[in-house]
C-alpha cells in the first residue's frame, strides 16, 4: 500500500541516488499514476529531453515500467501513446540491496556477490557486460564470471528483463472480476486486480524464458556482432541505450538483446522465510525455527515457486531428512521434529505417510499484532497494551464496561484510554443507543486491521524518511572533517572521525531495522 509518506519516502530515495529532476519526474508518477511523456513534461515544467532523461534512467534502474494501454483518450493521431508507471516496490527495494548482497554471499560465494553488484548499480547488463565487469577487478576470469552468472540463475536471484512495452487490455464494463470462494465459507469475494498487476503480468516473460541463460555459443556470437556495432560497457560506466526511445519509438533494425535484471521476488521470499524463522524462535524455540527452516527449504526446492501463501505438504520423513542436512538439526531426533511441527501449528492429513505444511500468512500476522502491540505499548502504557490484544484476540466490537471488566482497569481510566486509542487510529468505535427501557448510548469498540496496518506503516515510512534526512544532514555537516587524508587524521581529529563513524553506523543500522518492520507490513 502507498500511503503519503511512503510517497515521501520514495521520492527521498531516488533523490539521493539519481538526483533532483529524476526525482521530480518519479514524484509526478507515484502521486498521479501512470501518465504518458507529454504529461510529464506539462506537470513536472520540465524539457521533453529532461523528461526523456529522467525515464531512461528510471527504467534503467527498474523503477518504472513503460506500457500502453487501450484506451480512448490516450490515442493520437490513430496511434496508442505509452504510459509511464512508477513501481513503488522497486524504489524501496533500493534500500535493501546491502541485504541482498549478503544474502547472496552467504548462500553462494563473494564472486556471485561481486556479480549482483554489478548488477544492482547499473542496473540492467547483458551477460557480457556482466562478465567484462568481473574482469576488469580480476583478470583472467571469464569462466569463473560465467559460473558465478550459472549459480546466479539457477538460485533464481537474477532474471530476464521484462518486456520494455508491454499492451495492457482494459477489461470491458461487462466482463466480470475473478472470484474466490472461501473454503469453509459460502460467501464470494470479488478480487480485482490493480493496473500495476496487469501491467507487471503483461510485462513479464514466459517461465520458460524468465530463468534461461544464453549459450556460449550464442553469447560468442553477439560478442563478434557488438565488435562490429559498439564496444560493450565497461565498469563504472552507466548503461544508457542511445537506441532506447520513448513513445514507441524502439529502434527494430538492431538485434534484440537479452537484458538481465535482480529478481526481487525471490529475494523478498527469502527474507520473508527468514522472518518467519527468527519469529518463531522468538515465540517458541529454536528447535521450532530449525524445523520451519528446513520445511520451507524443502517446500521450496518441491515446488519451486516465487510467491506462496501455504508450504507444499511434505511427509514427517522427508521434512526430518532436511533438518538432518543442518548441524543445528543433527541433534533432534524424530518425535521432537513432530512436537515442533505441532507446536508451529502446521495442519497434518490423516495419511500414512503424516503430511505437513505450514501457514505463512498466520505466521505473518502473528509478528504484525506483535509489533503493533510493542508500539501501543511505548506510547500508551500497560493498560492500554492490554486492551489493544484483548480487542486484537476478540476480532469484535466490545463494550466500554466489559473491556473493563476483563482487563481489570478503573471504569473511569478505561473510556479515557479507549479514546486516545481511538484518536491515533489504533481503534474502530461504534455508537449504540438503546431506547427501551429508557434511552441509553453504549460506545462499541473493535480493532480494524486493515486501517491501523496501514496507519502503523505511513508511521513507519515517516520515521525512515526522518532517518534518512537526519544521515544526510550528519554527513553534510561533518564533510569537511571527512574530506581529510587518512594520515593526517590524527590527535582530536581521528577521535572526531571516529564519532562520526559511530553515528553513521548507528543511524544506518536503526533504519535497516526499521524497514525490517516495513517489509512486515507491506513486502511479506
Amino acid at each position: 500500500m502507498v500511503t503519503p509518506y511512503g510517497i515521501k519516502f520514495a521520492v527521498h530515495i531516488v533523490t539521493s541516488h539519481f538526483g533532483n529532476l529524476v526525482a521530480k519526474v518519479c514524484e509526478n508518477l507515484l502521486k498521479r499514476g501512470p501518465l504518458t511523456l507529454q504529461q510529464l513534461v506539462r506537470f513536472t515544467e520540465l524539457t521533453s529531453v529532461q523528461v526523456k532523461n529522467s525515464l531512461l534512467i528510471l527504467i534503467q534502474h527498474n523503477c518504472v515500467q513503460a506500457f500502453s494501454a487501450e484506451q480512448p483518450d490516450d490515442i493520437v493521431n490513430g496511434q496508442i501513446q505509452t504510459q509511464y508507471l512508477a513501481l513503488f516496490d522497486n524504489i524501496l527495494h533500493r534500500l535493501r540491496f546491502p541485504k541482498f548482497l549478503e544474502m547472496v554471499s552467504q548462500e553462494l560465494d563473494k564472486d556471485c556477490e561481486q556479480l549482483l553488484e554489478g548488477l544492482l548499480q547499473h542496473g540492467r547488463l547483458t551477460q557480457e557486460q556482466m562478465y567484462e565487469r568481473a574482469k576488469s577487478f580480476k583478470s583472467g576470469v571469464q569462466n569463473d564470471a560465467r559460473e558465478s552468472f550459472q549459480k546466479l540463475v539457477t538460485a533464481r536471484f537474477i532474471e530476464q528483463c521484462p518486456a520494455p512495452e508491454p499492451f495492457v487490455a482494459e477489461p470491458s464494463p461487462d466482463e466480470t472480476p475473478a472470484k474466490k470462494r472461501g473454503a469453509k465459507s459460502a460467501k464470494v469475494v470479488e478480487v480485482r486486480k490493480t493496473l500495476e498487476q496487469c501491467v507487471l503480468e503483461a510485462a513479464a516473460p514466459m517461465e520458460a524464458l524468465r530463468f534461461s541463460i544464453m549459450t556460449n555459443l550464442e553469447a560468442e556470437n553477439d560478442t563478434e556482432m557488438s565488435k562490429d556495432s559498439s564496444p560493450i560497457m565497461h565498469a563504472g560506466e552507466k548503461r544508457k541505450s542511445d537506441t532506447l526511445e520513448l513513445d514507441g519509438e524502439f529502434a527494430s533494425d538492431n538485434k534484440e538483446v537479452t537484458l538481465w535484471r535482480a529478481n526481487f521476488e525471490e529475494f523478498i521470499r527469502c527474507l520473508r522465510h527468514k522472518a518467519c524463522v527468527e519469529n518463531v524462535r522468538a515465540r517458541l524455540d529454536d528447535g521450532a525455527a530449525i524445523v520451519l527452516r528446513a520445511l520451507l527449504k524443502a517446500t521450496r526446492a518441491a515446488e519451486n515457486k516465487v510467491k506462496m501463501e501455504n508450504s507444499a505438504s511434505l511427509s514427517l520423513n522427508s521434512i526430518f531428512e532436511e533438518v538432518m542436512k543442518s548441524e543445528a538439526g543433527r541433534s533432534m531426533t524424530l518425535d521432537r521434529v513432530r512436537a515442533s511441527l505441532v507446536q508451529l501449528g502446521c495442519p497434518s492429513s490423516m495419511a500414512i505417510d503424516e503430511l505437513y505444511s505450514v501457514d505463512l500468512k498466520n505466521n505473518i500476522e502473528l509478528a504484525r499484532n506483535d509489533e503493533v502491540e510493542s508500539i501501543v505499548l511505548k506510547r500508551h502504557g500497560k493498560d492500554a497494551y492490554r486492551m489493544f490484544r484483548l480487542l486484537s484476540k476478540a476480532g469484535r466490537l466490545l463494550e466500554t464496561d466489559k473491556i473493563s471488566d476483563m482487563t481489570l482497569v478503573e471504569k473511569k481510566d478505561t473510556p479515557k484510554i479507549l479514546y486516545k486509542l481511538w484518536q491515533d487510529d489504533y481503534l474502530y468505535m461504534e455508537k449504540v443507543t438503546v431506547t427501551v427501557p429508557r434511552q441509553l448510548n453504549f460506545l462499541l469498540w473493535k480493532v480494524n486491521k486493515t486501517i491501523l496496518y496501514e496507519r502503523v506503516l505511513d508511521e513507519m515510512y515517516h520515521a525512515a524518511l526522518n532517518l534518512s534526512l537526519r544521515t544526510a544532514y550528519e554527513m553534510d555537516q561533518q564533510k569537511e572533517v571527512l574530506a581529510v587524508p587518512l594520515a593526517k587524521r590524527t590527535g582530536p581529529l581521528e577521535k572526531q572521525c571516529e564519532r562520526i563513524k559511530k553515528v553513521k553506523i548507528y543511524l544506518e543500522s536503526s533504519l535497516m531495522k526499521l524497514d525490517d518492520a516495513i517489509m512486515l507490513f507491506h513486502d511479506f
